[in-house]
This record gives structure tokens, C-alpha cells and sequence, in this order.
């Protein structure tokens, strides 16, 4: 019973890791929002710390390269121990994103909110996945449109 609790805990840990991973994954489309939502010049620095909010860091990138190679050789305490710190640290991304697009979206027009909205819904039929599809999302974030939009530096 103890080993199939655990293997329950690892499993449910690694899934969440995995959508926290997806979530951290670089906003497709954000050329392609910005033009969708028409900004006034006003709007546009917001839009830039907005796109460089929500697009993953190099450090988050390679934190989560380093926990996926370092896994499988961990014994299983190591692992749970090393899930949880990346956990940890993928909610303090989130919520720093999330506030972000919050900010952003306070400076949009009723129109602009909406299109917004209907910009980057998740879509229903995407599983969650940590290498969405062009143009999909995970269940659990923004999806957004594709576009060649590259990682402000």
C-alpha cells in the first residue's frame, strides 16, 4: 500500500511538473496578438513588459533541462525532493507572469479585452502537454496564435 501511495505522489508529481513546464514554454503568437489587438501608442510599453513577462527567461529554460536530465539518475527521495524545488519555483514564474498579464490586460479597451480573450483561450482539445502544437496549449495557460515572435533579450 505504501509503494503504491508513493508511486501515486511521484506520478502526480512528474504530470505536474510536466504542465508547469508547458506552461513556461515561449508564447506563440505575440506579433500576432499585438496586431490583433491594435494598441494605441500609449498601450505599447505595457504590451512590452507584458510579451517580456510571459516569455520564459534562459534561466527557467535551463533549470528545467537540468531537472529533466538529473531525474532519472536520482534515487526516488532525490527526485520527489528535486520535483518539489522545481514546483517551487515554476508558481513564483506563474505568479509573476499571471500579475503581468493582469497589468496588461487593466490597460486594454472592452473591445481590446475581449479580443484578447478570445486570442488566447486554451483550446478544448489540446492535451496538456509540455511540447504544445503549433498554435495549442496546455489546458492550464494562454494559448496564443502562431507568429515568429522571437524572446526579447
Amino acid at each position: 500500500m505504501r509503494a503504491l501511495l508513493a508511486t501515486l505522489c511521484f506520478s502526480t508529481a512528474l504530470s505536474l511538473t510536466a504542465v508547469a513546464a508547458s506552461a513556461q514554454q515561449a508564447p506563440r503568437g505575440l506579433g500576432d496578438l499585438h496586431d490583433a489587438l491594435n494598441l494605441m501608442p500609449a498601450q505599447e510599453a505595457a504590451f512590452r513588459a507584458y510579451a517580456a513577462a510571459v516569455t520564459p527567461s534562459r534561466e527557467a529554460e535551463a533549470r528545467q533541462e537540468a531537472t529533466d536530465r538529473m531525474l532519472p539518475d536520482l534515487p526516488t527521495p532525490r527526485r520527489v525532493a528535486l520535483i518539489q524545488a522545481a514546483m517551487e519555483k515554476d508558481a513564483e514564474d506563474f505568479k509573476r507572469q499571471g500579475a503581468a498579464v493582469n497589468a496588461f490586460y487593466a490597460q486594454l479597451t472592452p473591445d481590446q479585452q475581449r479580443i484578447f480573450d478570445r486570442e488566447t483561450v486554451p483550446s478544448a482539445d489540446a492535451p496538456p502537454s509540455s511540447a504544445p502544437a503549433e498554435n495549442e496549449g496546455s489546458g492550464d495557460r494562454l494559448r496564443m496564435p502562431p507568429s515568429s515572435a522571437q524572446r526579447p533579450d
